[in-house]
């Protein structure tokens, strides 16, 4: 079996379908999205990597027009004037469903945005939580990522190898498609030496010296990266509190699995004794909590003065926060407190590798990662 249940996230996709004419359902390459939709059973379903979806739309609006129900049109950034078309139609036929299929965020796709404003509403999907894979195989989900097919493969040596043959497809097919003309060679050298930051805040004259390109070729090779889903560059929160906040935002490889396959990471013994043990483990608790708290918008808090918190998101007309330690029983620190001061927490969880969930103060709990969803479906505290 290639592919598990998502039921959280099929429910998001039918709601966002029953809200809004135009749902685009965006994510990375092979993390799920077609299985997802095919799950939906709609009526109609165009795969734009198939010649005879593509030859179905050679005349799109005699293909689209007068169809009922739901409309899947799968990879629809291969076909862009397909956009405009849509809009029309969306107005003119109100009762039926588009679900659109993308592997590029909208700001890579600026069709989107610029033809369906109003009319469409974004799900992303990424690879699989920690709820679709059963809350014990967190370990396993964290060294191999969230790709069903590197989860799912027989063994770490297999899904080693299936993530180096993702990274690769995706520099030397995936971004080309997107008409992106960077050496593929060119751009994994640039991954590699961005995952060193992973979890750091970005410098990018930093970063342009140690790859000999300007600031301006760094910011694009990162809108790259960030537009086909594979980093994250989380902003700083910024508040009115009197203090000097670091400006820069944080760069994590989204998907462990990704990170490790950079760091040619293939075991939990290799990744034990890593380095980067401590900022993986962050990066994976934290994408665990943005996706299973549903956080729209996340940021993360530092000062010049050392203050941080790694998560800090609204919701319910409060501010909530997460640190991320890799630490067999975390406490107190003068860091918390700090924190606490400046920021008017409802709550703060303190994410661990750990069993056992426990009180440190009134407003901040340690929790194991593998509990996440039991407080992103139960009570926010």
């Amino acid at each position: 079996m290639l592919h598990l249940p998502r039921p959280r996230e099929l429910e998001a996709v039918r709601a966002k379908l029953g809200r809004s004419p135009i749902t685009a359902l965006l994510g990375p390459r092979q993390c799920g999205k077609t299985t997802l939709a095919r799950s939906l059973k709609a009526e109609h379903f165009f795969d734009l990597e198939d010649p005879r979806s593509l030859a179905r739309l050679d005349e799109p609006q005699t293909a689209l027009e007068g169809l009922n129900g739901t409309v899947v049109i799968d990879e629809v950034q291969r076909k862009p004037d397909l956009f405009p078309l849509l809009r029309v139609l969306a107005d003119r036929q109100p009762a039926t469903r588009y679900l659109l299929l993308g592997s590029a965020s909208p700001d890579l796709v600026k069709e989107v945005s610029e033809s369906l404003a109003g009319r469409v509403a974004y799900h992303d999907l990424g690879p699989l939580a920690v709820d679709e894979t059963g809350v014990s195989e967190w370990r396993k989900l964290w060294l191999r990522g969230g790709f069903p097919r590197s989860y799912l493969s027989d063994g770490d040596t297999a899904s080693a190898f299936w993530r180096e043959d993702f990274i690769r497809s995706h520099l030397e097919r995936d971004i080309p498609a997107l008409g992106i003309s960077i050496p593929a060679e060119t751009l994994r050298r640039f991954w590699v030496m961005v995952s060193h930051y992973h979890g750091q805040t970005l410098n990018l004259s930093e970063l342009g010296r140690s790859f000999g390109v300007s600031d301006h070729t760094v910011r694009r090779y990162l809108e790259i990266l960030s537009g086909t889903f594979m980093i994250r560059l989380l902003p700083p929160w910024h508040a009115n509190v009197g203090k000097r906040l670091v400006k820069a935002p944080k760069l994590y490889i989204r998907d462990s699995g990704l990170l490790h396959a950079l760091h040619t990471i293939a075991t939990t013994v290799q990744l034990e004794s890593h380095p980067k043990l401590g900022a993986s483990w962050e990066g994976f608790a934290m994408e665990q909590a943005v996706r299973l708290m549903d956080v729209a918008h996340p940021y993360f808090w530092r000062t010049h003065t050392g203050a941080e918190l790694d998560l800090v998101w609204q919701a319910h007309g409060a501010l909530w926060g997460m640190e991320f330690k890799y630490q067999d029983a975390p406490r107190m620190t003068k860091g918390i407190r700090a924190v606490l001061r400046d920021l008017p927490l409802q709550h703060l969880w303190i994410v661990y590798p750990g069993p056992d969930r426990y009180r440190l103060d009134e407003s901040v709990s340690v929790l194991p990662v593998a509990e996440i969803p039991d407080i992103a479906t139960g009570p926010v505290n």
